[in-house]
């Protein structure tokens, strides 16, 4: 079944009876924590990324081999997952739906940067233990891939331009100037080490913001 957030599907939701007999209580639970959310609940955002956070991450460091750049596809697989949390459906569980943005996104990435990886062929089981296919299409993109690619650098920048203006600038540098650490230190003036350590603390209050401002998702 190919997963696509951007399109609202036709098919209408499952019933409670239906869902006892289809889904696991974890699928079940999420799906209660979906309609809190959808309902306004920030709270219902926040238990649903702590499920899930660090098994979107682990899954996307075996993609793209990088501590950082896994930290980052992390934060836009969650902030392109709340913003189309709406439009989804009851047709199959939240894990399935949230790995498939995570790892089209990780693909997307490995394309535009055209790193070597072992393993994007390994499958993801969800909560009713069915396998999450992660096919790679030809790697050049076409005008609605760009157009889509052009989409997700507004969105992560709808966020970062809530961050503090000395995070700002440092996520600038880092992941749209695609600037070093050493890089960024030599241009700040500023110890490798400080570099580091403030770069972290952007990316989680980056994680912060998408799970508790709808505003800019």
């Amino acid at each position: 079944m190919e997963l696509n957030p951007e399109t609202d599907g036709q098919t209408p939701d499952l019933g409670p009876e239906d869902e006892e007999k289809i889904f696991s209580s974890k699928a079940l639970s999420d799906f209660k924590l979906i309609d809190r959310a959808t309902g306004g609940d920030e709270k219902a955002f926040a238990e649903l990324m702590k499920r899930y956070r660090k098994a979107v991450y682990h899954t996307l460091l075996k993609m793209v081999r990088n501590q950082d750049d896994a930290d980052d596809l992390t934060i836009e697989a969650f902030a392109k997952a709340f913003r189309n949390l709406p439009k989804f459906k009851k047709e199959y569980t939240f894990s399935t739906w949230l790995f498939r943005i995570a790892t089209n996104n990780a693909i997307d990435y490995i394309r535009r940067k055209k790193l070597e990886t072992m393993s994007i062929s390994t499958s993801y089981t969800d909560d009713n233990g069915d396998p999450v296919d992660m096919d790679i299409r030809d790697e050049n993109l076409n005008p609605q891939e760009s157009t889509i690619n052009a989409q997700k650098i507004d969105l992560v920048r709808s966020f970062v331009n809530q961050l503090p203006a000395k995070y700002q600038e440092l996520v600038q540098l880092r992941y749209f100037d695609e600037l070093s650490y050493e890089e960024i230190a030599e241009r700040l003036q500023a110890p490798l080490g400080t570099v580091k350590a403030q770069l972290h603390r952007a990316r989680e209050l980056l994680y912060d913001i998408v799970k508790t401002k709808r505003d800019v998702l």
